[in-house]
């Protein structure tokens, strides 16, 4: 028998800014054991150049994956790798820093909206050591399923089942399986998605309102959701929402920075490798 999830309780997303002065709307959830295997989640929303224009230069990263969504808006991606990409408005990158990589996002774009979000993903204690990788999904290369009863939803990592729909991503690499689902609605209109009951599961809504179990989560607002192995969700106006479901992983989280280890050993040593040049090596 199925078990509807409901939701728990909600995180509101706060201000901050992080690169070169780009402003962000944060939730951070290292130390959440129902956020797992899931980070922190960054919204970038602005109509301002000097929101953003100074990007994300180059930095390092280890031990997480970071998946980057953009839903308005033009980045360049570089890295120590060698890779080079475009993230344009509609698509996604994912990249696992593993033992170590140094990258950056910069506009591309100078002037007009930027709606995007980069969300990080915690990394197994095995996978922290192994060689980065990356790749990019273009707006046409994601999965998308548009319904009278649903509206839209474009399916941006892993695999479910979407108001009896079958769906699959590209992506599906993750060093943990994980779920990410961009759905679009208008009022009144629903998602019913099958989620892997042993998968933490969360939604964050970026516009409008939703509804789940009787309860609200509005824009800016995280909502936690219990087990079970299907939600069911329904927009109360125009609105947008990230559902995000994966795999938790049980293992200590110490974080400093760029660094996302199991030990604060081993965040040291990431520093010592970091300032040694090491990390520029790895490719």
């Amino acid at each position: 028998m199925s078990k509807q999830r409901t939701l728990l309780h909600t995180l509101t997303a706060r201000p901050t800014s992080d690169g070169a002065g780009v402003k962000i709307q944060r939730i951070s959830g290292f130390n959440i054991k129902k956020f797992s295997p899931f980070l922190m989640i960054d919204e970038l929303q602005s109509e301002e150049n000097q929101d953003y224009v100074g990007g994300f230069p180059p930095h390092p990263h280890r031990g997480i994956e970071t998946f980057s969504y953009m839903l308005k808006g033009h980045f360049q991606h570089k890295d120590s790798l060698g890779n080079s990409g475009e993230l344009r408005s509609g698509g996604a990158q994912w990249m696992a820093s593993g033992k170590g990589i140094i990258h950056s996002e910069m506009p591309i774009m100078d002037e007009g909206q930027l709606h995007g979000f980069q969300i990080w993903i915690n990394q197994p204690s095995h996978e922290k050591t192994s060689r980065a990788r990356y790749a990019d999904f273009q707006p046409e290369m994601v999965t998308e399923l548009e319904l009278p009863e649903l509206g839209t939803a474009r399916i941006l990592a892993g695999k479910s089942i979407i108001n009896g729909v079958p769906v699959d991503s590209a992506l599906d690499k993750t060093g943990v399986p994980v779920n990410i689902i961009d759905w679009r609605a208008s009022d009144n209109q629903q998602l019913e998605a099958l989620l892997d009951e042993s998968f933490n599961a969360m939604i964050y809504v970026y516009q409008g309102s939703i509804e789940i179990s009787g309860k609200t989560i509005s824009e800016g607002q995280l909502g936690f959701l219990s087990q079970g192995d299907n939600v069911s969700v329904t927009a109360l106006q125009d609105s947008g929402a990230l559902v995000l479901a994966g795999q938790p992983i049980d293992e200590p989280v110490v974080h400093y920075g760029p660094f996302v280890m199991n030990s604060m050993d081993e965040i040291n040593q990431a520093i010592n490798d970091y300032n040694q040049g090491l990390f520029e090596t790895y490719a």
